[in-house]
Parts: C-alpha cells; structure tokens; sequence
C-alpha cells in the first residue's frame, strides 16, 4: 500500500459544485481506498491504495460524477511525488513566506513545444517554474489576483491543472506521514 493524495478541482468554490468532506470521504472508501482522511473543504482526500495514480483519478471521477451529478476533475500523486515537489520548489526555502508561494498540479507532462511557448510571457513580480507535472508559482500579492491561474496553465499547456497554496501542501504532506 502507497499513500496518496488525491486533489480534487473547483468544488465548494462559491457554493456551487458543492460536496461535504463527510460524503467524499464515505464515497472514497466504497471505493476500496484505505486510511480515507479528507483536509480541508476544497477537496483534498488523503488514503492509502496501491492502484496507479491515473486509474485512481479515474475511478473518483466517474464516482463523483455518478453521485453528485457533475463532473470534477482530480489529480492524484503518492505522498513520495508530493515530497519530491517540496524539495524541488525553487521558491521556497527557510525564509520565505508561504503565503506567497503556490504549486500547480499538472494531469500529464505538457508538450516541451507549449512549455517553452508559455515561458515567453512575463507576469513580474509574479513568476513560475515547469518541472513536469507540476508549476511552481510565487506571487508577490494575492493568487486571486494573480494572471497565473489554473485557467491560464490549462490553456497554455493543454492539460488539466489544480493549484494548492503552499500552506495547503505542506498540511498535505504532514498528514500524509501520520
């Protein structure tokens, strides 16, 4: 058994799409999935399985799809994965301030023909890092604000993308070495 992380897009985001961590929770473990915690009501769901990250984001889409009735896209990576993208985080280190620093999940690797296409624009003082499946993003004010957003990515580099700040991520990291 692996421990996973499972990041769900664009729920109880202004009252619509809505789904209470308690039935996400119940429906991740009809679905087998062990250790089942939820973080958060922005949908982050902490478990243990040993299916592939892909055939997992499947599964719970489709269930969320059959139960609520709306379709949420989720991205999945083990608690390894998740770690690894910490420590490649080039903007963060001892100093700095996370409320500042946010990291982009990517579905799949983009094509190197959209990332060096998306790496033309210039969003200064915000700025990104592409390292594979992941975007790393420091804004230097509020990520609302930010023209770097999940939209932005998703388009630029044609896949799907959530974004977590990074206080959510160092929570998700913790929890998922309880």
């Amino acid at each position: 058994m692996e421990t996973k992380i499972a990041i769900l897009r664009g729920i109880n985001v202004g009252g619509k799409r809505k789904i209470l961590m308690v039935d996400l929770k119940s429906l991740c473990e009809k679905l087998g999935w062990k250790e089942v915690r939820t973080y958060i009501q922005s949908g982050n769901v902490i478990f243990n399985s040993t299916e592939q990250n892909a055939e997992l984001e499947n599964t719970l889409e489709n269930a969320i799809a059959e139960k609520f009735g709306f379709d949420v896209p989720v991205i999945v990576r083990s608690s390894n994965e998740l770690q690894i993208s910490i420590d490649k985080n080039p903007f963060y280190d001892n100093d700095a301030d996370v409320t500042q620093i946010h990291l982009t999940l990517l579905k799949e690797n983009p094509i190197d023909e959209d990332v060096k296409q998306i790496q033309t624009f210039n969003y200064e003082p915000d700025r990104f890092v592409i390292n594979d499946k992941e975007v790393f993003i420091y804004c230097e004010g509020k990520y609302h604000q930010s023209k770097l957003t999940n939209n932005f990515f998703e388009k630029k580099l044609k896949v799907g993308a959530t974004t977590r700040n990074w206080k959510t991520v160092l929570k998700l990291i913790e929890l998922s070495k309880l």
